[in-house]
């Protein structure tokens, strides 16, 4: 199948909510991003041109990439303020990909329909007291090659939150949970200097007096970046900014001694001490595991069906780039990509 291939998409269909719930989100559909999608609609009737994309399917293309590209620049330019601007970058990257990716991808594995992986996928259920958080830039929302997504077709949407970067509902979904918990539960998983370890953070609470294993206590929140490492660095700042707003102090972030990854055979990181973010949730279950405290809790069940999906998600990707004739390895780059 040739990535020069364009897909058109039926006009008229908005994103209903089962749809956009579909592909791994609690929330109703953001508003930011519906204004886009009825924006993209009208531009189609204006222009009398079909919506078209390119082969990846969340790129505009054609005749309507043409149009669109002076339309939005022109919208941008109009925004007063740089989170106006953020808002209406990421509604438009989420617009698109989901536009473009009706009746492609799968809605539970973001892989091709013909390259579904869920068959194989068996799902495991996270220990109750931690609470994964997917902090996603738009640009990574829908990529086949992301590993995030296996967190919550693992554990489940009750589990693993998806929030996408930029995205209102989310953001504010998200913090609100952290409100409510407290900044001493919260963590971000970033590789950092004067980062803490997992026993750092259960050791603290302890000495607090909390114990991590209590049901009356809430859940251990962790925070995992899910995007390129130069916009995570982005991504990173704008949930310290708020927790400075909220707290007058940081989110304490988390290193993890994360190893090789199998993904790295197709997606090679800037360097060894970063991973793709299934691989960071799978150091950090086992760390956990490796808590005395937490020994018993069942985390290393959770470890091996997380590796597992990777193994698998790493076939499938492996299979449809050998039928395309593609490379099954890639070239080290830096400043590349996390999944």
């Amino acid at each position: 199948m040739s990535s020069s291939r364009e897909s058109e998409v039926e006009a008229g269909e908005p994103i209903r909510l089962e749809e956009w719930q579909a592909w791994g989100s609690v929330s109703p559909v953001p508003s930011a991003v519906d204004e886009v999608i009825r924006d993209l609609k009208l531009l189609e009737k204006q222009i009398n041109a079909p919506m078209t994309f390119d082969g990846n399917h969340g790129t505009l293309s054609g005749v309507f990439k043409i149009h669109e590209d002076k339309k939005h620049r022109q919208k941008y330019a109009s925004l007063s303020s740089s989170e106006e601007k953020l808002q209406f970058f990421s509604a438009r990257q989420i617009a698109c990909r989901l536009l473009g990716s009706r009746g492609y991808l799968c809605q539970k594995c973001w892989l091709a329909r013909s390259d579904c992986m869920c068959s194989r996928v068996n799902m495991c259920a996270l220990w109750p007291k931690l609470r994964l958080w997917l902090y996603m830039h738009p640009k990574d929302f829908l990529r086949q090659n992301n590993t995030g997504k296996l967190l919550w077709q693992i554990f489940g949407i009750d589990a693993v939150s998806l929030c996408l970067y930029g995205i209102a509902e989310h953001e504010e979904m998200m913090w609100n949970s952290f409100i409510h918990a407290g900044r001493d539960k919260v963590w971000c998983l970033y590789p950092s200097n004067n980062a803490a370890t997992v026993s750092d953070a259960v050791k603290f609470l302890s000495e607090t007096g909390e114990d991590p294993v209590a049901k009356e206590n809430p859940a251990m929140h962790f925070i995992l970046i899910d995007g390129t490492w130069n916009n995570s660095t982005a991504m990173l700042h704008r949930l310290q900014d708020k927790a400075k707003a909220l707290w007058d102090q940081e989110l304490c972030c988390m290193s993890l001694n994360t190893g090789v990854s199998a993904m790295h055979k197709l997606r090679p990181q800037p360097s060894w001490d970063r991973t793709c973010t299934a691989a960071a949730a799978v150091a950090l279950l086992h760390e956990l595991h490796h808590i005395p405290e937490l020994s018993y809790v069942g985390l290393e069940e959770q470890v091996n069906a997380l590796e597992s999906s990777l193994e698998v998600l790493l076939e499938a990707l492996t299979t449809r780039r050998r039928r395309m004739g593609r490379s099954v390895s890639r070239k080290i780059r830096h400043n590349r990509d996390i999944c």
